[in-house]
């Protein structure tokens, strides 16, 4: 939990500007301060958003109210961000967040390929804030609390980019996810963007069947289990197959291990089909951006020495330093992962990140 205020006057620095720029390329701003903040990196917060505040741009005025009988004509179309972000922020304001998301978690679930992946994983960050002592949870919050504030604009994201994921299958098979993910086939031309690649699905040989080889989950605590166990896979597999598209692969476990942060906010009954599509995300993901040839054993990181706490703090460390938002999410993530397992392999993916991205800072 936050006690500084970095979070909140970070976020509230945030809401001025829009979720994306250039047209498609989205802010991850609030993923990023996010993580920082919570891993104890929040005296380098303001410092971290005035060198990307030359990636931000304002947010789109509101022009069209969404209303309850035509909010589905205005699902996925990013020219009514402005119109969505109105709604959302209203909403908010009068009503408890948790009432709010419960709503529209299911409306939104099958477009969670949206801004490939970004608005459910700036939602998941949202939510996780929001769970911290069940803040802000009161109706009227959302008019003035940052941090409800910003589960508003990450839904009104999610709504205005909403995408389904083509030619995917229920789960059905006996493959956990590990394995699943590894069965994935890789689509034929890389060139063009998210977009371009999630429209070959469907004519990629084996997609379909591959999406039905994860076995399902019977119950609730199974469907939160399995996608658990699904953001390690993708969390590991990132240090073996990253090299190809390291920026873009990280998703494969970001998303998944969004929608695993905010089922303690769902009821039971939302896990199954939350598991599903955090599936259909982290195949999606991995299908386009995972290189098809694992790298060499010889070729990956360690993992620092020290307990794995220890480890933990100093891979963080290493991401904060980094500066980029991808490394420091996908850090963020690994950090989860070995808090659950007790394990390394995560970690050692986050020092793979950072070798192989770029540094920010």
């Amino acid at each position: 939990m936050d006690t500084t205020g970095a979070l909140d006057e970070a976020l509230q620095r945030l809401h001025d500007y829009g979720p994306e720029r250039d047209g498609w390329l989205s802010n991850h701003g609030p993923m990023a301060v996010e993580a920082l903040v919570r891993n104890g990196h929040a005296a380098t917060v303001h410092r971290w958003l005035d060198h990307y505040r030359d990636k931000l741009e304002n947010l789109p005025r509101a022009t069209d109210p969404i209303t309850e009988d035509g909010w589905q004509d205005a699902l996925g179309d990013p020219r009514r961000i402005g119109d969505w972000t109105a709604h959302f922020v209203g909403q908010t304001a009068s009503r408890p967040w948790r009432e709010v998301l419960v709503e529209w978690w299911p409306r939104l679930l099958p477009g969670i390929a949206a801004g490939a992946t970004h608005p459910v994983i700036r939602v998941g960050h949202a939510v996780r804030t929001l769970l911290d002592d069940d803040h802000g949870n009161d109706a009227g919050a959302g008019s003035s609390d940052p941090r409800t504030a910003e589960l508003a604009h990450g839904l009104a994201y999610w709504a205005a980019r909403s995408l389904p994921t083509p030619g995917v299958a229920a789960p059905g098979g006996t493959a956990g996810p590990g394995k699943a993910l590894d069965g994935i086939p890789s689509i034929a031309d890389r060139d063009g963007g998210f977009r371009d690649g999630l429209a070959q699905l469907t004519g990629t040989p084996g997609w379909t069947a591959a999406t039905a080889a994860l076995r399902p989950a019977a119950t609730p605590e199974e469907s939160r289990d399995v996608l658990a166990e699904l953001v390690r896979a993708a969390a590991y597999r990132y240090a073996t197959h990253g090299h190809l598209s390291p920026v873009m692969l990280v998703h494969a476990a970001t998303a998944p291990n969004a929608v695993l942060r905010t089922l303690p906010a769902l009821p039971p009954a939302l896990w199954a089909p939350s598991l599903n599509a955090a599936w259909t995300a982290s195949a999606a993901v991995t299908a386009l951006y995972s290189s098809a040839t694992p790298a060499p054993a010889s070729e990956l990181p360690k993992a620092p020495a020290g307990s794995v706490a220890d480890a933990a703090q100093e891979v963080f460390a290493r991401a904060a330093e980094h500066g980029d938002e991808h490394v420091v999410k996908f850090a963020d993530t690994a950090l989860d992962v070995a808090a659950t397992t007790g394990s390394t392999g995560a970690l050692v993916a986050a020092v793979r990140a950072c070798e192989l991205i770029g540094p920010a800072l």
